[in-house]
């Protein structure tokens, strides 16, 4: 994938790239990026030279036909790891499992703090799970990135992506050892995933924003169905105005026809 998927990215968008020595040769890493594309989870590992793990839902890695077989081994090829998001506590616990797998491997594991993809560009709330219950339960160290206008190359909803230069710019590696074995401390694990934030956000250049993607969505939504609303009901209005007024004008046209037709 990364001679062929890797490199054609490479020749056609010619992403830019900053800090790229940040990242260890070898050895285990944890990167932490931003998320603004479903495209982020190919630019970044098209510019390292090492794989980077991310999680997908299983789903992607079981759908039956050869339409899922393709999907599958595609996911797999670009260094996906299938999470079941089933259980009591859903795709979390599976998603701190597969993390720390992939670290005691001595790999680079990929995820987004933000938990889903920006709804508007801006950077929101980082989720204390995932993220800071691998670094404090392996020790690895946690290199903050921040992916550059790749929202503009693919908006959400959009297939075909846009040609255009994209960002990545990696930051100095953040070292949490020495909360190693406190991950069952809420408040640790806030501060970790607080600092990590920060430091995507001055690489990003982003406005921060204090609450999580996940309900920014669902405010957007509401927002968005309650305009549909007013907009539906004003339309009504206007509707049921107009009719009025036709009705008033169909009236007086009568009235000037009956005065007519009593002064003939």
């Amino acid at each position: 994938m990364k001679f062929s998927l890797g490199s054609s990215l490479k020749l056609a968008f010619r992403p830019w790239v900053e800090g790229l020595e940040n990242v260890p040769a070898e050895g285990p890493a944890i990167l932490a990026s931003n998320h603004l594309s479903f495209s982020d989870s190919f630019f970044l590992p098209a510019v390292l030279d090492r794989k980077v793990t991310f999680i997908a839902k299983a789903e992607y890695f079981t759908t039956p036909g050869v339409k899922g077989r393709l999907t599958a081994a595609f996911f797999k090829g670009v260094g996906q790891l299938p999470v079941d998001r089933s259980g009591a506590r859903g795709a979390g616990e599976a998603a701190i499992k597969a993390g720390v797998e992939v670290i005691e491997e001595g790999g680079l594991f990929g995820i987004y703090p933000e938990g889903t993809r920006s709804p508007d560009g801006r950077l929101y709330r980082g989720k204390p799970g995932g993220l800071a219950r691998v670094a404090l339960a392996t020790g690895a160290p946690v290199i903050p990135v921040a992916m550059i206008d790749t929202e503009k190359i693919q908006p959400p909803g959009k297939v075909l992506p846009k040609l255009m230069r994209p960002g990545i710019r990696i930051g100095k590696p953040l070292d949490f050892s020495r909360y190693r074995g406190m991950e069952g401390d809420r408040f640790i694990l806030r501060s970790v995933t607080d600092e990590v934030m920060y430091e995507i956000m001055k690489l990003s250049g982003q406005e921060y924003v204090d609450i999580y993607a996940t309900a920014a969505k669902r405010q957007i939504a509401e927002a968005e169905k309650a305009a549909k609303a007013q907009a539906k009901e004003q339309a009504k209005a206007e509707s049921a105005t107009h009719g009025k007024t036709q009705e008033k004008k169909g009236r007086r046209r009568k009235g000037d026809g009956q005065q007519d037709r009593t002064a003939a």
